[in-house]
């Protein structure tokens, strides 16, 4: 093949490299959960490849002590996405919630072919147009720790909530150790810099793609403090 043909197609090839490249492999990372303090339960986030080329990011959170034990607490949120670069770009998302014998259950889907937003929520659905890249609430922090190893300090994301998608604004507040039980690390604290600022993070760039420590008050004070990461 003609020389300049060869270094055309390299160059071209280049970007999805690079891409590829930052994306993550396969892992599980297990964390401890607290609210208000007090220990609560433990989360299970797993990341594996899905049908089709996409990928699946699942988080299982169980209540193991105090009120949440008392009430079977228990939620699973599972996310399908496709890489854009690197960016999980949402195909669909599911969570249910069980505790005391209840549950609440959630289903959003992308039709990427209309370009469309569809959720059930119980008794409630809701279409919007989708955007390009958005992510949904389960994969924002795998989404913020990607942007960081890409070096990035202030980080906007489409997120794909229940009758829209919003843009969420996140930035490196400053570097701090922290210490988990996996651990003690020098790391970047991000907070959520937009009015909500239901959200601060230390992540360990180049090291996890998730948080070692996450804090978020939309959900009633939870903290989460990994515990292990590993890879298959």
């Amino acid at each position: 093949m003609n020389p300049r043909i060869l270094l055309a197609v390299a160059l071209a090839l280049l970007p999805l490299a690079a891409a590829a490249a930052t994306t993550p492999k396969p892992f599980t990372a297990r964390y401890q959960v607290s609210q208000d303090g007090q220990p609560m339960g433990e989360a299970t986030v797993t990341l594996r490849p899905g049908p089709d080329g996409s990928w699946i990011l699942r988080k299982d959170t169980k209540g193991t002590a105090g009120l949440a034990a008392l009430l079977g607490a228990s939620t699973q949120e599972a996310s399908r996405f496709r890489w854009r670069g690197a960016v999980p770009e949402a195909i669909s998302y599911d969570y249910h919630l069980v505790a005391a014998g209840k549950d609440k259950q959630r289903h959003l889907q992308v039709d990427w072919s209309k370009r469309q937003v569809s959720v059930q929520d119980g008794k409630h659905a809701d279409t919007y147009p989708a955007q390009p890249g958005m992510v949904e609430r389960n994969t924002v922090p795998l989404a913020v720790g990607l942007a960081l190893g890409d070096g990035k300090q202030q980080i906007s994301l489409p997120v794909g909530v229940r009758q829209t998608v919003e843009t969420e604004n996140f930035k490196v507040a400053g570097s701090e150790t922290v210490k988990v039980p996996a651990g003690s690390f020098q790391a970047e604290r991000v907070e959520r810099s937009d009015a909500a600022k239901t959200f601060s993070a230390w992540y360990v760039p180049g090291r996890y793609p998730l948080p070692v420590k996450l804090a978020q008050s939309d959900g009633g004070n939870l903290v989460l403090e990994l515990v292990s990461y590993s890879q298959p």
